[in-house]
């Protein structure tokens, strides 16, 4: 009888979720909360600690590059950490301000001239925040994941590489002592060199001292943060020695306490050049925030939704925003020390932002013999880890076309602004895509013994059907690039004094109306001198699609569409005029003159 029961309890159907677990599918805290186990506390109360030591001074020195006050990098820590744990996936990304992201903001303030008036700058910072909230969160709604891969590998490390640039450009007056007018990289760097004069000796001393220790300290000890390292020595040693007394100048107190939440706003004409940098930090904050998260889940076994990461980073935008506060992105750095801190959850970032909090309450003169100019010198070794030379020397023994994209990109950051720089490295990762489809490569295929069929080349040995031009397009036919496929099809025609065309179409995704146009064309024309084509591994979805173009009733022979080019040739060689003769493998004209046959630079 119990077993009966048994049985009967184990085939009941499972109950539908509750109210909390319907909840916590949409809210990730929820979830991580109950489903948190104790065992876990220990191990995140230590790495939120650890991860402290990074938290206040990388926050503090990317709110000064935004341009903003010192402050508003820790409001905005502890409120995108804690919107972040809120409705994040990831349990191990740490988000913050960023040095990716900063100078962007700090363009976008300065372009409607705020750069003297503090207070409003904060708001335009909050309101940009909430700017680039909505079209992450909105991306994620709807499921629109796939636009962080809208810049491509080479146009980002081209943009980051002169970003990185930009800079230091910007932080070097700083690190000597000084302040300039000219607010673009070049001008900024002619202005700086022309003021040397004006070098405040003790200040530079320091800065340069700081920033060789934080190249040097992870040489010799990567599991010592050197971030913590420098930031305590160079503010216990300027306390000693009463640096701000000979000059050298200091963070001073922080504002005591933790700011109201408020809708950050200007006024109306602010809105637009607000939503333009809006866009571009979106683009940059996902792309490192998707590829942050996707590195560490899958070294923890996990998977990340890029859907719901874009909410997720949305809301702690949001958070940041109400704040103020300011944009913030992923921290690959900052994401290592936790994980190396072996963090569980997101409780770790809750303990770091508890940490920050005691510390505005309570310990705000911590830190006020800080030197500026070691902030200047955590910047400058942020922007040279954002630098990525080696890329560009990989990309050359490769790929020659992208070091001299990459190198476009960046001399769009550093000649024209980080703005226009990252719209140009927009619009070059769109031209890029476009060109490649819009001249895609096209090959003369002939076949190997035992290989099966291969494109044509003169150290290969292959042979040719004569009569027969096997053919391979790379890339969807559509109105871009139809005109170039067909006077590659016709030239090899001409050429080999083909009867029959054999178009290979495994890589042919899409064939829009312009292409079946010209496809039909094409074939008559072909066929009144006595050639013909057939299609091989055509898709069946794209078959169908012909059809309904109406090409198999007018002109194209439904037939003439086989499952691989052996099937193709063996129906069509009794057909040839000449015996089907063997030719000798010669070089494929259509590949002459293409983008991706110029020595490597393809």
């Amino acid at each position: 009888m119990m077993e009966g029961n048994a049985l009967a309890s184990s085939a009941a159907p499972e109950s539908p979720p509750g109210r909390w677990d319907r909840l916590g599918q949409h809210v990730p805290g929820v979830a991580l909360v109950r489903g948190y186990q104790r065992q876990w506390l220990r191990y995140d109360l230590v790495a939120g600690l650890v991860l402290t030591s990074l938290l206040v001074p990388q926050g503090m020195a990317y709110a000064s590059l935004a341009g903003l006050p010192p402050v508003t990098g820790l409001y905005t820590t502890v409120a995108c950490l804690v919107g972040y744990a809120l409705m994040g996936p990831s349990r191990i990304l740490v988000l913050g301000p960023d040095s990716a992201v900063s100078p962007m903001i700090f363009a976008a303030i300065a372009s409607v001239g705020v750069a003297g008036d503090p207070a409003t700058a904060l708001k335009l910072a909050g309101m940009l925040a909430l700017l680039v909230a909505a079209m992450e969160v909105g991306l994620g709604l709807a499921k629109l994941g796939f636009v962080a891969d809208l810049l491509s590998k080479e146009v980002k490390v081209g943009y980051l590489n002169g970003l990185a640039i930009v800079i230091i450009a910007g932080q070097l007056p700083k690190l000597c002592g000084f302040s300039l007018e000219a607010d673009k990289p070049l001008p900024k760097l002619a202005e700086f060199f022309r003021n040397l004069d004006q070098t405040h000796t003790a200040t530079l001393v320091t800065g340069l001292i700081c920033l060789a220790a934080l190249f040097v300290i992870p040489r010799f000890a990567q599991a010592v943060p050197a971030v913590l390292v420098v930031i305590a020595g160079a503010t216990i040693t300027s306390q000693l020695l009463n640096l701000a007394d000979h000059g050298v100048s200091t963070v001073g107190p922080l504002p005591q306490g933790l700011p109201h939440p408020e809708v950050p706003w200007t006024k109306l004409d602010d809105l637009g050049p607000m939503a333009i940098a809006a866009i571009g930090i979106t683009l940059v904050s996902l792309t490192d925030t998707i590829a942050t998260s996707a590195s560490f889940a899958a070294r923890r076994g996990e998977t990340v939704s890029a859907d719901k990461e874009m909410i997720g980073i949305g809301c702690a935008n949001a958070a940041a925003g109400l704040f103020q506060g300011f944009a913030v992105s992923s921290s690959a750095s900052r994401t290592a020390v936790a994980d190396t801190a072996k963090a569980k959850t997101q409780v770790t970032g809750l303990v770091g932002a508890g940490a920050v909090v005691i510390m505005l309450l309570f310990l705000s003169s911590l830190l006020s013999a800080l030197p500026q100019s070691v902030l200047a010198a955590v910047v400058i070794a942020a922007a040279v880890s954002l630098a990525d030379v080696g890329a560009l020397r990989r990309y050359w023994e490769v790929r020659r076309s992208a070091v001299l994209v990459s190198l476009v990109a960046t001399a769009g950051v550093v000649v024209l602004g980080v703005l226009e720089g990252i719209v140009c490295a927009i619009a070059l990762s769109i031209i890029l895509f476009f060109r490649r489809n819009w001249w895609p490569h096209g090959e003369l295929l002939a076949e190997r013994a035992g290989q099966g069929w291969h494109a044509i080349e003169p150290d290969a040995q292959g042979t040719e059907i004569s009569g027969i031009v096997v053919f391979r397009w790379e890339a969807p036919l559509f109105f871009a690039n139809s005109g170039i496929f067909r006077r590659q099809v016709s030239t090899l025609v001409a050429a080999k004094q083909a009867e029959w065309v054999v178009l290979q179409c495994e890589a042919i995704t899409d064939i829009d109306v312009t292409a079946a146009d010209m496809l039909d064309q094409l074939d008559r024309e072909l066929n009144a001198h006595g050639i013909h084509m057939a299609f091989v591994e055509l898709r069946a979805r794209l078959t169908s699609q012909l059809g309904r173009y109406g090409l198999f009733d007018a002109a194209l022979a439904r037939e003439h569409v086989y499952g691989s080019i052996d099937a193709a040739v063996r129906d069509i060689t009794p057909r040839l005029s000449n015996g089907a003769e063997v030719a000798a493998p010669t070089r494929s004209t259509a590949a002459e003159g293409h983008p991706d046959h110029d020595g490597g630079m393809g």
